[in-house]
C-alpha cells in the first residue's frame, strides 16, 4: 500500500484487518518483516515550510533525504545531527526519507556535539493504531504536559503509528572544517586520546577511530568546524596537545568531507560478510569490550561510546559480551538471535503500555522489535 495523502494512510490503517509494516525508503529494514502486509510513507510527500531565518523546515515524513538536503543546502544550513546513510551497509537500495530517519533516530557522528535526530525534532503528525491523526509539537521548543510524542515517536520505528509529517531545527552550514588525525594508537590510547580531546576546550563535532585505516594502520580522527580562522587555530592547539605523537592536520574540506562520510555510513564493513552489531557503552569500557567480542572489524565512533563490529555470521554477539552499560542492536544478519536487546521487566511492561495506548488493536508489527 503506497497512499498519496495522509487522509488515504489514515483510511489504509483503519481498514486494516492484519498486521502492518510502516516502510519510508526501505534504505534501513533492521528486523521485523515476517508476513506482514507493508505500508509505504513515499507517496506523502513534500516540504511544506521551510523559513531559513527561523532556522525550521516542515515536511511530509515520505519526503526523500536527499531533496530535503539540496533545498537546506541552497540556503547555507544542514540538518546538524548528519543522519547515516545505511545503504552501503545494509546492502539495500531505495532513496531515504525523512521520516524513516526519524522513526529510526538516526544520528551520525556529530552526536558528542550536537545531539541526537530527537534533539532537533520540534512537532509531528502520524497516524495511530485506530486510524487517528495525532498531532503533537510546532514550529518551536516548548514544554509539554502528558505524553512528550515528539522524542516518543524519535526511534519508535514505526511501531506506535505513522509518521506523516515532521517539523525540525537546523542549523547553518560551517564556513571551514579540519581534521587532526593521529597515527599508530591501538585502541586503547585511542579511546584516552578521544576523550582528552572532547574535554578540552576546542569543541570537536567528531572523534572516532579505526583501527584499520585506510592505508592499513590505525588512524583516529578529531573533526573541528566553524569559521575558517578559528578552525584553524583550535585544530593547531588540538594537535599541540598530542605533539609527542604522529598527528597530522588535514584542512582540505572534500578530503575532510570524505573521511567523515565513510565513519557516518561506516564503509569500512560495506560489502563484507558477515553480521554487523551497533554497540552503546561507555567509552572507557569500548577497548576491553571488543577484546571480548574478538569481531572480525570494528570502528569506534562518539569517542568509543558507539562501536560498530562486524563478526563472523550468526555471532551471538551479546553472550560473548555478558554484562556490560550499555547495550548491543544486531543491525545487519539473520538468525535466532533478537535484533533489539531485551528490556528490563519494568521497561518491558511500560513499553507494552505505550504500545497498547497507541496501538490497541496491535496492527503494528512488532517484529520490528525483535
Amino acid at each position: 500500500m503506497r497512499p498519496g495523502s495522509e487522509a488515504e494512510l489514515a483510511e489504509a490503517v483503519r481498514g486494516a484487518q492484519a498486521p502492518l509494516r510502516v516502510c519510508g525508503g526501505g534504505t534501513r529494514a533492521i528486523g521485523g518483516g515476517g508476513a506482514a502486509a507493508v505500508l509505504e510513507t513515499g507517496g506523502v510527500t513534500g516540504v511544506s515550510l521551510y523559513e531559513p531565518g527561523a532556522l525550521t523546515l516542515v515536511a511530509a515524513a515520505g519526503t526523500p533525504l536527499s531533496e530535503i538536503e539540496a533545498v537546506l543546502d541552497a540556503e547555507g544550513q544542514r540538518l546538524a545531527f548528519e543522519p547515516m546513510d545505511h545503504r552501503g551497509l545494509l546492502g539495500t537500495e531505495g532513496v531515504s526519507t525523512i521520516g524513516g530517519v526519524v522513526a529510526a533516530n538516526v544520528s551520525g557522528p556529530r552526536r558528542v556535539q550536537a545531539g541526537a535526530c530527537r534533539d532537533f525534532l520540534l512537532g509531528v503528525r502520524f497516524v495511530d493504531g485506530t486510524g487517528t491523526v495525532v498531532k503533537n509539537g510546532g514550529r518551536v521548543m516548548k514544554n509539554v504536559t502528558g505524553y512528550d510524542l515528539v522524542k516518543l515517536m524519535a526511534g519508535s520505528r514505526g511501531t506506535l503509528g505513522v509518521l506523516t509529517e515532521v517539523s525540525l531545527k537546523v542549523l547553518p552550514k560551517p564556513e571551514a572544517a579540519a581534521s587532526v588525525l593521529i597515527d599508530g594508537l591501538d585502541d586503547a590510547a585511542a579511546v584516552a586520546a578521544m576523550a582528552r580531546a572532547l574535554g578540552s576546550p576546542y569543541d570537536l563535532t567528531g572523534a572516532a577511530h579505526l583501527p584499520v585505516g585506510p592505508d592499513g594502520d590505525p588512524l583516529t580522527l578529531l573533526r573541528i568546524e566553524g569559521f575558517a580562522g578559528s578552525v584553524a587555530y583550535r585544530a593547531g592547539q588540538l594537535a599541540a596537545l598530542f605533539g609527542g605523537q604522529a598527528v597530522r592536520i588535514e584542512s582540505d574540506p572534500e578530503v575532510v568531507a570524505e573521511a567523515w562520510a565513510d565513519v557516518r555510513d561506516v564503509a569500512p564493513m560495506h560489502g563484507r560478510e558477515g553480521d554487523v552489531w551497533r554497540i552503546h557503552c561507555k567509552p572507557s569500557d569500548a577497548p576491553g569490550l571488543v577484546a571480548r567480542l574478538e569481531p572480525r572489524a570494528v570502528l569506534y565512533d562518539w569517542g568509543g561510546g558507539l562501536i560498530w563490529a562486524l563478526t563472523h555470521t550468526g555471532t551471538d554477539a551479546r553472550a560473548r559480551l555478558g554484562a556490560f552499560d550499555g547495550h548491543a542492536t544486531r543491525v545487519r544478519g539473520r538468525g535466532t538471535t533478537p535484533v533489539f536487546p531485551p528490556e528490563p521487566a519494568p521497561v518491558a511492561a511500560l513499553s507494552r503500555a505505550i504500545r497498547a495506548r497507541f496501538d490497541p488493536r496491535g496492527i503494528f508489527d512488532p517484529g520490528t522489535l525483535h
